[in-house]
Protein backbone atom coordinates (compact mmCIF):
# COMPACT_ATOMS: atom_id res chain seq x y z
CA UNK A 1 0.00 0.00 0.00
CA UNK A 2 1.32 3.43 -0.87
CA UNK A 3 0.17 6.97 -0.36
CA UNK A 4 0.86 10.61 -1.08
CA UNK A 5 0.66 13.59 1.23
CA UNK A 6 1.36 17.27 1.17
CA UNK A 7 2.92 19.19 4.03
CA UNK A 8 0.99 22.48 4.29
CA UNK A 9 1.94 25.56 6.30
CA UNK A 10 0.18 24.32 9.44
CA UNK A 11 0.97 25.78 12.86
CA UNK A 12 -0.13 24.19 16.17
CA UNK A 13 -1.35 27.48 17.65
CA UNK A 14 -3.90 27.96 14.87
CA UNK A 15 -7.26 26.19 14.64
CA UNK A 16 -6.06 23.64 12.13
CA UNK A 17 -6.67 19.89 12.31
CA UNK A 18 -4.33 16.99 11.48
CA UNK A 19 -3.71 13.30 9.64
CA UNK A 20 -2.65 9.98 7.59
CA UNK A 21 0.21 9.52 5.17
CA UNK A 22 2.20 7.77 2.46
CA UNK A 23 3.63 9.76 -0.44
CA UNK A 24 4.25 13.28 0.78
CA UNK A 25 5.81 16.36 -0.73
CA UNK A 26 6.96 19.65 0.76
CA UNK A 27 5.26 22.59 -1.03
CA UNK A 28 8.43 24.65 -0.70
CA UNK A 29 10.09 22.20 -3.08
CA UNK A 30 7.03 21.55 -5.21
CA UNK A 31 6.21 23.68 -8.23
CA UNK A 32 2.96 23.12 -10.07
CA UNK A 33 3.40 23.73 -13.77
CA UNK A 34 2.14 22.56 -17.14
CA UNK A 35 4.36 19.84 -18.54
CA UNK A 36 5.76 20.10 -22.04
CA UNK A 37 3.66 18.34 -24.65
CA UNK A 38 6.77 16.41 -25.65
CA UNK A 39 6.73 14.63 -22.28
CA UNK A 40 4.10 11.93 -22.49
CA UNK A 41 5.37 9.15 -20.24
CA UNK A 42 7.11 8.81 -16.91
CA UNK A 43 10.30 7.88 -18.74
CA UNK A 44 10.42 11.39 -20.21
CA UNK A 45 10.91 13.11 -16.87
CA UNK A 46 14.33 13.97 -15.49
CA UNK A 47 14.28 16.68 -12.81
CA UNK A 48 12.97 15.64 -9.39
CA UNK A 49 10.94 18.85 -9.04
CA UNK A 50 9.29 18.13 -12.39
CA UNK A 51 8.37 14.60 -11.34
CA UNK A 52 6.91 15.87 -8.06
CA UNK A 53 4.90 18.54 -9.87
CA UNK A 54 3.58 16.01 -12.39
CA UNK A 55 2.71 13.57 -9.62
CA UNK A 56 0.88 16.28 -7.72
CA UNK A 57 -1.08 17.11 -10.88
CA UNK A 58 -1.84 13.44 -11.52
CA UNK A 59 -3.60 12.98 -8.17
CA UNK A 60 -5.81 16.04 -8.58
CA UNK A 61 -9.49 15.08 -8.77
CA UNK A 62 -8.94 11.58 -7.36
CA UNK A 63 -10.46 12.36 -3.94
CA UNK A 64 -7.26 10.90 -2.47
CA UNK A 65 -7.97 7.59 -4.19
CA UNK A 66 -10.10 6.48 -1.25
CA UNK A 67 -13.03 5.39 -3.42
CA UNK A 68 -10.86 3.96 -6.18
CA UNK A 69 -9.47 5.35 -9.44
CA UNK A 70 -9.41 4.09 -13.02
CA UNK A 71 -6.70 1.59 -13.95
CA UNK A 72 -5.17 4.16 -16.31
CA UNK A 73 -4.97 6.81 -13.60
CA UNK A 74 -3.60 4.30 -11.10
CA UNK A 75 -0.88 3.26 -13.55
CA UNK A 76 0.00 6.89 -14.27
CA UNK A 77 0.41 7.64 -10.56
CA UNK A 78 2.32 4.44 -9.82
CA UNK A 79 4.73 5.04 -12.72
CA UNK A 80 5.53 8.52 -11.43
CA UNK A 81 5.97 7.20 -7.88
CA UNK A 82 8.40 4.52 -9.07
CA UNK A 83 10.33 7.09 -11.08
CA UNK A 84 10.60 9.38 -8.07
CA UNK A 85 11.68 6.46 -5.88
CA UNK A 86 14.46 5.68 -8.34
CA UNK A 87 15.87 9.17 -7.71
CA UNK A 88 15.71 8.93 -3.93
CA UNK A 89 18.41 11.27 -2.50
CA UNK A 90 18.03 9.79 1.01
CA UNK A 91 18.98 6.08 0.90
CA UNK A 92 18.82 5.76 4.70
CA UNK A 93 15.76 7.86 5.60
CA UNK A 94 15.34 6.67 9.18
CA UNK A 95 18.66 8.35 9.98
CA UNK A 96 17.03 11.65 9.02
CA UNK A 97 13.48 11.34 10.35
CA UNK A 98 13.66 14.60 12.29
CA UNK A 99 14.61 16.56 9.20
CA UNK A 100 12.61 14.69 6.56
CA UNK A 101 9.45 13.43 8.27
CA UNK A 102 8.79 15.36 11.49
CA UNK A 103 5.84 17.77 11.31
CA UNK A 104 2.23 18.14 10.21
CA UNK A 105 1.13 16.50 6.96
CA UNK A 106 -1.99 16.48 4.78
CA UNK A 107 -2.91 13.40 2.77
CA UNK A 108 -3.59 13.95 -0.92
CA UNK A 109 -3.47 10.36 -2.23
CA UNK A 110 -3.49 6.82 -0.86
CA UNK A 111 -3.95 3.31 -2.14
CA UNK A 112 -6.18 2.62 0.86
CA UNK A 113 -9.65 2.12 -0.62
CA UNK A 114 -13.17 1.97 0.80
CA UNK A 115 -15.35 0.19 -1.74
CA UNK A 116 -18.56 -1.84 -2.06
CA UNK A 117 -20.35 -2.99 1.09
CA UNK A 118 -17.63 -1.52 3.29
CA UNK A 119 -18.42 1.96 1.98
CA UNK A 120 -22.16 1.37 2.51
CA UNK A 121 -21.76 0.08 6.08
CA UNK A 122 -19.69 3.11 7.04
CA UNK A 123 -22.33 5.45 5.63
CA UNK A 124 -19.93 6.93 3.09
CA UNK A 125 -22.33 6.81 0.15
CA UNK A 126 -25.03 9.19 1.34
CA UNK A 127 -24.73 9.94 5.04
CA UNK A 128 -21.08 10.67 5.85
CA UNK A 129 -18.79 12.97 3.87
CA UNK A 130 -15.04 12.60 4.35
CA UNK A 131 -13.07 15.78 4.92
CA UNK A 132 -9.32 16.30 5.11
CA UNK A 133 -6.92 13.65 6.38
CA UNK A 134 -3.98 14.85 8.47
CA UNK A 135 -1.02 13.35 10.28
CA UNK A 136 1.29 14.67 12.96
CA UNK A 137 4.67 12.97 13.15
CA UNK A 138 6.47 13.58 16.45
CA UNK A 139 9.90 12.04 15.93
CA UNK A 140 11.23 13.12 19.33
CA UNK A 141 8.57 11.13 21.18
CA UNK A 142 8.11 8.39 18.58
CA UNK A 143 4.44 9.24 18.02
CA UNK A 144 2.17 9.49 14.99
CA UNK A 145 -1.34 10.93 15.24
CA UNK A 146 -3.73 10.41 12.35
CA UNK A 147 -6.90 12.50 12.09
CA UNK A 148 -9.72 11.88 9.62
CA UNK A 149 -12.25 14.71 9.42
CA UNK A 150 -15.86 14.12 8.33
CA UNK A 151 -19.35 15.61 8.27
CA UNK A 152 -22.63 13.83 9.05
CA UNK A 153 -25.54 15.02 6.89
CA UNK A 154 -28.08 13.42 9.23
CA UNK A 155 -26.89 15.66 12.06
CA UNK A 156 -27.24 18.96 10.17
CA UNK A 157 -23.71 18.56 8.78
CA UNK A 158 -22.26 18.08 12.25
CA UNK A 159 -18.47 17.94 11.99
CA UNK A 160 -16.40 15.29 13.71
CA UNK A 161 -13.16 13.38 13.49
CA UNK A 162 -11.55 10.00 14.01
CA UNK A 163 -8.24 10.30 15.85
CA UNK A 164 -5.81 7.38 15.79
CA UNK A 165 -2.68 7.59 17.92
CA UNK A 166 0.25 5.24 17.38
CA UNK A 167 3.85 4.81 18.48
CA UNK A 168 6.70 3.89 16.16
CA UNK A 169 10.24 2.56 16.43
CA UNK A 170 13.01 2.44 13.87
CA UNK A 171 13.52 -1.14 12.62
CA UNK A 172 16.06 -0.56 9.82
CA UNK A 173 17.59 2.14 7.65
CA UNK A 174 14.32 2.37 5.69
CA UNK A 175 11.64 0.90 7.94
CA UNK A 176 9.74 1.80 11.11
CA UNK A 177 7.41 -0.50 13.07
CA UNK A 178 4.08 1.05 14.04
CA UNK A 179 1.86 0.08 16.98
CA UNK A 180 -1.68 1.34 17.60
CA UNK A 181 -2.02 3.00 21.01
CA UNK A 182 -5.57 4.37 21.10
CA UNK A 183 -8.37 5.77 18.97
CA UNK A 184 -11.46 7.90 19.44
CA UNK A 185 -14.30 9.61 17.59
CA UNK A 186 -15.52 13.04 18.63
CA UNK A 187 -18.06 14.36 19.42
CA UNK A 188 -19.73 11.54 21.38
CA UNK A 189 -22.89 11.83 19.27
CA UNK A 190 -20.92 10.63 16.26
CA UNK A 191 -19.24 7.88 18.24
CA UNK A 192 -22.72 6.49 18.87
CA UNK A 193 -23.32 6.60 15.13
CA UNK A 194 -20.17 4.61 14.27
CA UNK A 195 -20.22 2.28 17.28
CA UNK A 196 -21.75 -0.66 15.41
CA UNK A 197 -19.08 -0.55 12.68
CA UNK A 198 -16.21 0.88 14.69
CA UNK A 199 -14.03 -2.20 14.20
CA UNK A 200 -14.55 -1.91 10.45
CA UNK A 201 -13.59 1.75 10.55
CA UNK A 202 -10.39 0.97 12.46
CA UNK A 203 -9.61 -1.88 10.07
CA UNK A 204 -9.40 0.74 7.32
CA UNK A 205 -7.32 3.32 9.17
CA UNK A 206 -5.43 1.16 11.70
CA UNK A 207 -1.70 1.98 11.35
CA UNK A 208 -0.44 -1.26 12.96
CA UNK A 209 2.34 -2.94 11.01
CA UNK A 210 5.45 -1.53 9.38
CA UNK A 211 6.15 1.42 7.14
CA UNK A 212 8.84 1.33 4.46
CA UNK A 213 10.10 4.78 3.46
CA UNK A 214 11.13 4.61 -0.18
CA UNK A 215 11.38 8.37 -0.71
CA UNK A 216 10.68 10.92 2.03
CA UNK A 217 7.76 10.99 2.04
CA UNK A 218 6.75 8.15 -0.25
CA UNK A 219 6.01 5.16 1.94
CA UNK A 220 4.46 1.73 1.73
CA UNK A 221 2.63 0.23 4.68
CA UNK A 222 2.07 -3.43 5.43
CA UNK A 223 0.03 -5.01 8.25
CA UNK A 224 1.69 -7.43 10.63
Amino acid sequence: MAALSLKPPIHPHKNTSLMHHHLQANPKKLRIKTCSSSITTAAGYEAIDEIKASLYQAVQGTNRGIFGVSSAKKSEIEDLVKLLESKNPTPQPTDELKDKVDGWWKLIYSTITILGSKRTKLGLRDFITLGDFYQIIDVTNGKAINVIKFNARGFKMLSGQLTVEASFQVASKTRVVIKLEKSSITPDKLMNLFEKNYDLLLAVFNPDGWLEISYPRICSISPN
